[in-house]
């Protein structure tokens, strides 16, 4: 079973990649971004579930993973000069949020790329683009009562963040 190990943007292929979708095997390969790898690696497990006398399909290697619920990119214009400040400042007041306990079940902060908030029941996101003037955030929880609670607790830190560097 493999971990999600987030890197910076624009590392070289052979790294592990960051909040892109792409998977990576490093067993039995060298660890590259192949799709055509991936899709064989699939269609073994596949294979090998039939010759196991499976017959759920597709959606029966997928039953054990857990579902969750995330948003899209939520795009929050912010001028090139005031983001990157921006995701610093957010990073600090929710370090100090996290160590007064509130929000709770703050598990892991992650400032790699922005900021992302590991939560007991889920994560959000905020990361200033690379390639226009805007912040980007994303949500992913247990479920949408859990993703919205998240992205309030962003948006209203955020609010505070910003009233602070406009002054």
């Amino acid at each position: 079973a493999g971990r999600p190990d987030p890197l910076r943007p624009g590392r070289p292929h052979g790294h592990r990649p960051h909040m892109s979708g792409h998977l990576f095997f490093a067993d039995r390969y060298y660890g590259f971004d192949d799709a055509l790898y991936a899709a064989l690696r699939l269609l073994e497990v596949y294979i090998t579930k039939l010759g196991e006398g499976s017959e759920d399909g597709f959606s029966g290697l997928l039953s054990g993973v857990p579902r969750a619920v995330s948003t899209p990119e939520i795009r929050i214009p912010c001028d090139d000069s005031l983001k990157f400040g921006a995701v610093e400042a957010f990073a600090g007041a929710i370090r100090s949020h996290a160590s007064a306990g509130t929000p709770p079940g703050v598990r892991e902060i992650i400032d790699i790329d922005g900021v992302r908030v590991h939560f007991r029941t889920g994560w959000g996101l905020l990361r200033a683009s690379n390639t226009q003037p805007v912040l980007v955030m994303r949500f992913e929880g247990d479920d949408d009562e859990m993703v919205e609670s998240f992205r309030r607790f962003f948006e209203r830190l955020l609010q505070v963040v910003f009233s602070g560097l406009k002054h």
